[in-house]
């Protein structure tokens, strides 16, 4: 029977119009997604004299990579790039350990306000930046930390963008975790309870470690977000060698003459990062927001 059955010709599936319509609009979104993308790659590596002449929708005759090495030595990029750094990393570490520790209160005890206290610090992330600004404002510039800071305040400070960033990502990092850790079996802490273990322990040492992939996952968000943030910068920084890699490209910018051209290969190098941390973190990323998924 095996043997009759493998030598008939498998049946394909017939190809339904429905099918093909829904892989023509997938394709078409996915080139107007891409399109500003690659027409910056394209006008980043045509000079701008050549543009100026024959215009923005013409045939390139000179492709090159000098609008890169300008755009890097200009900006200053390795500087901004560091200072980055400095606010990121901290921020992102920050957040993701704050809001474990409130998501692993809120799911793996019960007490009558834990749903509450979840709610208080989602509804951070309801309240547009731009309402607290003017009072955050005041009370950087009125917060002295001599000794702490260069500027001897907490403004113009990494460590002002730093706290800035880790209250308005835990809200949203705390209410992803929480669930996450809904979902793992209770059984693991009760065994470790029954066995002496601590709060502690049941945290770092048995609860964290089945949260790789949901951390993953917020540390990939969490560094694109607070990479690619420009607002509060621009308003909690007044140095402007302090200023994150957003920043940067206002080097690019003259007073009477923008080259376009430039500030696209630097637009450009400037993604590299996020990029990088995106490929990096890939696996879990995916497997943080699948997993569960199919869960009852």
């Amino acid at each position: 029977m095996s043997t009759v059955s493998s030598a008939l010709p498998k049946q394909r599936n017939p190809i339904r119009p429905a099918r093909v319509l829904l892989h023509v609009f997938l394709a078409l979104t996915a080139l107007a997604w891409l399109a500003p993308l690659l027409w910056a790659i394209f006008s980043a590596l045509r000079p701008y004299s050549e543009t100026s002449n024959d215009g923005y929708v013409s045939w390139p005759h000179t492709l090159n990579f000098d609008n890169f090495k300008n755009a890097f030595e200009q900006s200053d990029m390795t500087h901004y790039f560091m200072n980055t750094l400095v606010i990121a990393v901290p921020a992102v570490l920050l957040t993701l350990f704050l809001s474990s520790m409130v998501a692993f209160y809120v799911a793996r005890f019960d007490f009558r306000v834990n749903l509450f206290l979840l709610l208080v610090f989602t509804a951070g992330n309801l309240l547009p930046q731009q309402v607290i600004i003017t009072p955050l404002y005041r009370m950087y510039l009125l917060t002295n930390l001599p000794g702490i800071t260069a500027s001897g305040k907490l403004y113009d400070s990494a460590l002002g963008l730093v706290l800035i960033h880790v209250a308005f990502q835990s809200g949203f990092c705390a209410f992803v975790l929480s669930n996450y850790m809904r979902s793992l079996p209770h059984e693991l802490t009760e065994a470790a309870l029954v066995d002496g273990a601590s709060v502690w322990r049941l945290y770092w040492q048995i609860t964290l470690p089945l949260c790789k992939p949901a951390m993953a996952a917020l540390a990939t968000l969490l560094s694109i977000w607070i990479y690619n943030d420009f607002f509060w910068a621009l308003v909690l920084i007044s140095t402007g060698e302090n200023m994150p890699i957003t920043s940067a490209l206002n080097n690019l910018s003259g007073q009477y003459f923008t080259d376009p051209n430039l500030v696209a290969a630097g637009s450009l190098l400037t993604a590299i990062p996020t990029l990088l941390v995106y490929f990096a973190l890939q696996k879990q990323f995916v497997s943080g927001l699948t997993l569960g998924s199919a869960k009852g």
